[in-house]
């Protein structure tokens, strides 16, 4: 079994809708593997892929290199995914099947005080993020592919972070609101987490506030 680095924290026809989604996507990644697989969410809303048949070994390492993998023991100084799950004064907390805090002095996204960052990078809760595990010794940090990510975000002509919602839900979302022509796509961040990258003329503040009342969600936007 793969644990997923990515949950489905939503209930009820939403949680239906991102699992079949999530389907197609895992049926995509194995391609023509040999392999019969079943999708599950743990208690603690992470998503585990049992996957079995002749392929299994090659199958499950495609898996944890598409969304990477939740592991029951973090080696120190190697790089792991987890989701945001909270933030305060003294640095981010993320949920790496424990909870691993980084702390503000080894964030090392700019000025300013972690609410800030979140506001400033668009950060959204349950956001998958890289980080390197210090271990007892050493404080855990963001690794250097996620802040390089983080600061590629700022460069670009904008975007809009959402959670709680499905690529398709998000793009329809953006049709319903009259913006199709005013975004260059939506990119998958996590199963419910995902970047509204703008085009080059569209006001990130003003595609959030238009699309806001459409979708009930978590959105920060990113202003180059």
């Amino acid at each position: 079994m793969v644990v997923l680095a990515t949950k489905v924290y939503v209930s009820g026809e939403a949680k239906r809708r991102a699992l079949d989604g999530l389907e197609s996507l895992v049926g995509n990644a194995l391609g023509d593997l040999d392999v019969e697989y079943d999708i599950g969410v743990r208690h603690d809303d992470f998503v585990s892929v049992t996957v079995e048949g002749e392929d299994e070994v090659v199958a499950r390492n495609v898996l944890g290199e598409e969304w990477g993998e939740v592991t029951p023991n973090l080696r120190e100084a190697e790089t792991y995914i987890g989701t945001l799950e909270s933030w305060d004064d003294g640095g981010f907390v993320l949920d790496a099947g424990q909870d691993v805090r980084i702390p503000a002095s080894e964030l090392e996204l700019g000025p300013g005080k972690p609410e800030q960052i979140m506001e400033r990078f668009g950060l959204v809760q349950h956001l998958p993020m890289k980080f390197v595990y210090g271990g007892d010794d050493e404080p855990s940090r963001l690794a250097d592919e996620e802040r390089d990510r983080l600061f590629d975000w700022t460069r670009g002509n904008g975007r809009v972070n959402v959670n709680s919602a499905t690529r398709g839900e998000v793009r329809a979302t953006v049709n319903r609101a009259g913006h199709a022509q005013d975004i260059v796509t939506v990119e998958r961040l996590g199963v419910l987490e995902q970047s509204i990258i703008c085009t080059e003329n569209t006001d990130p503040p003003g595609l959030l506030s238009s699309i806001g009342g459409y979708i009930p969600a978590e959105i920060r936007c990113v202003i180059p």
